[in-house]
This record gives structure tokens, C-alpha cells and sequence, in this order.
């Protein structure tokens, strides 16, 4: 063979090793693909509407549930005339009961919420879980006022409160207690284990550590913060996507456990996620939108309804989308929504659940004050944003 042959041959052979793997490298991983419902949930009773959705959870019925500020969250520019005394309208409005459950079809089921025997009811409820045995848990975060004016000193809502699925007042974890590994300040998420009775704790804008508690009786059991190191009680740094990854968390809004045993935080201001195992051992952090400043792109998190859990789903309430990532590497394959008041779109989109056929749910806070469904539709090739 002379040189020219050879030469010719030889490019054959390398256009072909190029083709094929690069080929293979470009072919995107399928993901999950969903089609908001524009009519769900169905209109409330009694001319009620919703005010900031603080937190949304699904049990083990698919029935989905919400928490939301209510009354303290409308205000005169945007919702002129609720709740005044006399009404200054016939047909509009009132703030629903803090407590919605609706079935997957979007009928509310139940509501309740508010001020009773036993327990002190959050001025800002944040954040809502139905455990296995179907008893709801929420959390107050507002933070201790001094008064200013005419308003009189509030205490803080640094509490978490275990209710039955009727509304029953059965445990209250937090308030009262001065010891410095029980005294919560501002949390704002949990998960519970129900086989080893335990509920983990997203303590979160002050104290920025996990906590683990005993779901039963309240007891502290342990702690962390980033990379399972003590909590550090020092001011947090300000944000910087430049610098290298603090080592402490800066605002741990939520805590979920997933089916393999690993909890995975939410470290809001900081743009990521860090999962553990149990005990606190630090296993992997990812970063999500990590140019995002201010309050952050993980709200969050929401795993995917497979067996596997081959997916986290990441509520963005600063760049109002849902982010859609792989569990094993939290690497992002695509996003759902953009900004805006359409159905499909967020305004603040802070909390998010997943029923048992993959539909997502959810919650808006600050101004948005809606409740979405979204119908998964099965995995295909990521082409953008889903709608």
C-alpha cells in the first residue's frame, strides 16, 4: 500500500472512531416530562382564596396538602377589601383555614388550622409533612418582634407542631426550650422516619444546622452542619459563586429522606444540595443555578416517584422554575416553568411534592399564592423547558 493509501485509510479510520462515540456522547438521558393542569385544584368553598403557599406535602393516599399565611399574607394593594369587618364587598373574600387537604382530583377534603387548646398557632407557618402513620407536621418561623408604634412585642414562632390528620394538637417540638441543641430558630422544613420514630429538622435561617429529634417524645437525639461538621454559630458569609464552597450551611430551608437512607438539605443562599447518611456523615453536595444570588435557587426538593429515585426535583423561588436533576451525580438534565402568572408559571415557587404516578405539585409564596399540579407525562429527551 503507498503512502497516499495508507494516509487515506488512516482518515477513514479516524472520522469513523470520531463519529460514533461523539454520536454517543450527544444523545441526551431521557427525563421526566410533565403538562401543567390549568383547572386544578377545583375552586375553594365559601369564596375562600389562598395567601402565601408555605408549604406543600403528598401522603400515603395521593392526597395532597398545603399550608399558607392566610390572612397575615393578603394585603390591601393586592386582595383591597378581604377580611375587613364590615365586608366592603358582597361576593369577595375570605383567607381559607391555614390547612387545606385536596384529593388528586383537586376536591378539597378537609380544613383546619388556627388558634386552639394546648399549643400556640405560628404567625408564619413554614413548611408542612404528612409522616406514614398520616400525622401532619408544621412548622412556625416567624422571628421574636420588639414592637415598634402601635404593635405590641410578638415571641417567635420557633417551633415544630404534630398534629393528627383532623386537626388534634399531639406534640410541640422547640418553643419553650432553652437548651442550646433543642432551642430552634427558624425552622422551616422536616422529614420523618417512622420506623425509627425520628423527625429531621431544617433549622435553618438562624441556627443553620439539621436536628434530629424523637417523633415521638420530642427528645433531642443529634445534629449537624455542612459536611456533618458541628454547627458553627457564627454569622454566615455572604454568597459568593467565585469562591470556593463555605463550610457552613447559610439557609437550610428543607430536609428530606429518601428511600435509600440518605437526607438531603437544602442549602438555599448557597445554591446546593448536601446529602448524608443518617448519622451525619457527609456523602455529596451538588450545585444548582450557582451563579443565583440573593435567596438562592434551592427552596426546596422533591424526589421522583420511581422506585429508584433517579431524580430530584428542585423548587427555584428566585428563578421561578423547577430544576430537574439526576440523583446519583445531582447533575441538572432539565427544568420545568419559567417566570410569570400563567398556569406553568411560578412566582416564587418554594415548596414542591410528588405523588405515586410522578405528578408534581406546587406551592408559590410571596405574591404568587397558588397551588399547581403538574401531570407527568413519562421520560423523553430533555428540549428545554417543560410546559
Amino acid at each position: 500500500m503507498n503512502h497516499l493509501s495508507r494516509a487515506s485509510a488512516a482518515l477513514a479510520l479516524a472520522a469513523t472512531a470520531m463519529l460514533i462515540p461523539v454520536s454517543a456522547q450527544r444523545t441526551p438521558s431521557p427525563a421526566p416530562t410533565f403538562q401543567v393542569d390549568p383547572l386544578w385544584p377545583k375552586p375553594l368553598p365559601n369564596h375562600w382564596i389562598l395567601g402565601s403557599v408555605t408549604g406543600v406535602s403528598v401522603d400515603a393516599q395521593d392526597h395532597i396538602w398545603l399550608v399558607h399565611r392566610g390572612m397575615d399574607s393578603l394585603t390591601a394593594r393586592t386582595e383591597a377589601g378581604i377580611g375587613t369587618n364590615p365586608p366592603t364587598a358582597e361576593s369577595c373574600c375570605a383567607p381559607a383555614p391555614p390547612v387545606l387537604e385536596f384529593d388528586r382530583a383537586g376536591t378539597l377534603l378537609s380544613s383546619w388550622g388556627g388558634a386552639g387548646e394546648g399549643y400556640v398557632w405560628p404567625r408564619t407557618p413554614a413548611g408542612i409533612a404528612v409522616d406514614a402513620k398520616g400525622n401532619v407536621w408544621i412548622a412556625g418561623i416567624a422571628p421574636a418582634t420588639n414592637g415598634t408604634g402601635q404593635a405590641a412585642p410578638q415571641p417567635g414562632d420557633a417551633q415544630v407542631l404534630k398534629f393528627s390528620r383532623d386537626g388534634k394538637f399531639l406534640l410541640r417540638i422547640g418553643q419553650s426550650d432553652n437548651a442550646s441543641n433543642t432551642a430552634l430558630k427558624g425552622p422551616a422544613g422536616f422529614a420523618i422516619d417512622t420506623t425509627a420514630r425520628e423527625v429531621y429538622v431544617a433549622d435553618g435561617i438562624e441556627n443553620r444546622r439539621v436536628v434530629v429529634f424523637d417523633s415521638e417524645t420530642g427528645a433531642y437525639k443529634r445534629q449537624w452542619g455542612a459536611y456533618g461538621q458541628r454547627p458553627d454559630a457564627a454569622p454566615a458569609s455572604a454568597y459568593d459563586p467565585g469562591k470556593p464552597p463555605e463550610k457552613q450551611f447559610n439557609t437550610v430551608s428543607c430536609v428530606k429522606l429518601a428511600g435509600d437512607g440518605l437526607v438531603y438539605v437544602c442549602d438555599r443562599r448557597n445554591d446546593r444540595i448536601q446529602a448524608f447518611k443518617k448519622d451525619g456523615s457527609f456523602v455529596k453536595e451538588g450545585f444548582v443555578s450557582k451563579s443565583t444570588l440573593g435567596e438562592g435557587a434551592v427552596w426546596d426538593i422533591a424526589f421522583s416517584h420511581d422506585p429508584q429515585q433517579r431524580f430530584v426535583y428542585v423548587a427555584d423561588g428566585s428563578d421561578q422554575k423547577v430544576w430537574v436533576l439526576r440523583r446519583d451525580t445531582l447533575e441538572n438534565v432539565s427544568s420545568v416553568g419559567a417566570g410569570g402568572r400563567w398556569p406553568g408559571h411560578f412566582y416564587g415557587v418554594g415548596n414542591i411534592a410528588v405523588d405515586s404516578k410522578g405528578n408534581l405539585y406546587t406551592g408559590e409564596t410571596y405574591e404568587g399564592k397558588r397551588l399547581q399540579k403538574f401531570t407527568f407525562k413519562g421520560l423523553d429527551a430533555p428540549a428545554g423547558e417543560n410546559r
